[in-house]
């Protein structure tokens, strides 16, 4: 059975980008356009992997993260997320960590402009530490 990844990202080219390429690598892929509905799909899918944006109308990536903190939410907290961001890695998870008190728990960044490269080393390293 393919892995099943979430791509949560407000910008169609991106989401279409990664759908191309994660679904050419034998992944299932699945995707939802902002915060709210990504963790609709969490709940609705189990993803084994997400990939989010951090910057989205209505809920944005630091919201889904800080939503999956809740003990409510136990269940998926243990699912890789891999964050999307066309900020540097350090600003962003400071801004998070001020904002809300919380270390961002992500287990990697891919910076925007996405290099497919990239994309699938990270994505395979998260699945495989997953699965150990």
């Amino acid at each position: 059975m393919p892995h099943r990844i979430l791509v949560i990202d407000d910008d169609p080219d991106i989401v279409d980008a990664l759908a191309v390429l994660l679904e050419g690598e034998g992944y299932e892929v699945h995707t939802a356009s902002d915060g709210e509905e990504g963790l609709a799909r969490i709940r609705e899918l189990n993803p084994d992997l997400i990939v989010l944006d951090l910057l989205m109308p209505r809920l944005d990536g630091y919201g889904v993260c800080k939503t999956l903190q809740d003990p409510r939410w136990s269940k998926w907290k243990d699912i890789p997320i891999i964050v999307l961001t066309s900020v540097s890695e350090d600003a962003s998870q400071r801004r998070y960590e001020l904002e809300t008190g919380v270390r961002m728990d992500v287990d990697d960044y891919i910076e925007k402009p996405i290099d497919p490269e990239v994309v699938l080393e990270r994505i395979q390293k998260a699945m495989a530490r997953r699965e150990k």
